[in-house]
């Protein structure tokens, strides 16, 4: 059984070690940071016309169904982006589609690419929604502002935005905020996910039966994270859905090194691996703040619970030898 085990959690970290960096934050689209932006609308709005911040700020989403054109204005006022009745379009001789292509700006701007040139646009997509990062509304200095550097317990408004459209020959504005926001008080969260491990491991020892239960709501919190990532712009990520789900088969009495495997899982994959999200105070989820957090702290303490209670149970189905008979005493 205990080779069973060991091969077990062999082949989990074989097969999923390589895929964490990936998933440091469930979505594998954006970190967290202490900066929030908010679109606050348009300056003039129109029917069929939409703007939203997605991946916890790190882009915008345009989403045009009006039946017009919509340019993007880049950041000399060129042409960046056209979404279209038939699809969304970049420039490429516009500077902002090389600044933009990564979050950081580090593409380098080919020589080609001139803000005064004639636009020569390139089909990316036949949706009517485009997404993209914008330098205009993040906070792209290498410290933080004075502010919050200042007082970095406090929330600091730091600036209003605006990125140009373009309807025809109409220029109107997406509008929004960035703020600075102070970071969660982090060792409340790991103090909250070690009691909850404790919790989870002494009530599962005490009534067997309550295991189930546990498994299934540490397995739900985390697919539940997962689908509030996606609504905030994220993708599907594939190993913390395999945690939960793998905690959520644990609830149907399974052998002693499944229970200790899915908690592993779970505590690893979903919980440490996501545990980001102790230190930021804006992460990339759709819903209130508190519940990424929660979350995390739910996998990591019900995890590791469930593990510690699977290596118990298997440590007391290993039968004792029995003593061996003292030897015969010779007969004087």
């Amino acid at each position: 059984m205990r080779r069973l085990l060991l091969w077990a959690l062999a082949v989990a970290g074989t097969v999923l070690v390589p895929a964490t960096p990936a998933s440091a934050h469930v979505g594998d689209t954006a970190s967290v940071s202490d900066y929030r932006i908010t679109v606050t609308g348009l300056s003039s709005p129109m029917d069929g016309l939409t703007v939203r911040v997605v991946e916890g700020g790190a882009r915008l989403e345009l989403s045009n169904t009006t039946g017009r054109t919509i340019e993007v204005l880049g950041y000399s006022g060129e042409p960046y982006l056209e979404v279209r009745p038939d699809g969304a379009y970049e420039n490429v001789n516009s500077p902002a589609t090389y600044v933009n292509e990564t979050l950081g700006g580090e593409t380098p701007v080919p020589p080609a690419a001139n803000p005064t040139s004639a636009p020569s646009w390139r089909r990316i997509s036949g949706d009517t929604t485009v997404r993209w990062h914008d330098q205009r509304i993040l906070w792209t200095e290498a410290g933080p502002p004075p502010v919050a550097a200042a007082a970095p317990d406090q929330r600091h408004r730091l600036r209003e935005w605006a990125v140009p459209l373009r309807d025809q020959v109409r220029t109107f504005d997406i509008q929004g905020t960035l703020d600075y926001e102070p970071p969660p008080r982090a060792w409340a969260w790991w103090t909250g996910a070690a009691l909850l491990g404790l919790a989870v491991t002494v009530l599962a020892s005490r009534w067997p039966r309550s295991a189930g239960p546990l498994a299934v709501a540490g397995g739900l919190t985390t697919l539940g994270y997962v689908v509030t990532t996606v609504l905030d712009g994220g993708g599907w990520a594939g190993v913390p859905i395999v945690a939960g789900l793998l905690a959520c088969a644990a609830a149907y009495r399974p052998p002693p090194f499944f229970l200790t495997l899915a908690g592993f899982v779970l505590a690893a994959f979903a919980g440490f691996g996501s545990a980001d999200v102790f230190f930021a105070a804006v992460v990339p989820s759709a819903g209130p703040g508190w519940f990424p957090r929660v979350a995390v702290a739910v996998a990591i303490g019900a995890g590791a619970g469930l593990a510690l209670t699977g290596v118990l149970r298997l440590r007391a189905a290993v039968p004792t030898p029995a003593p061996e008979p003292a030897p015969a005493q010779p007969v004087p």
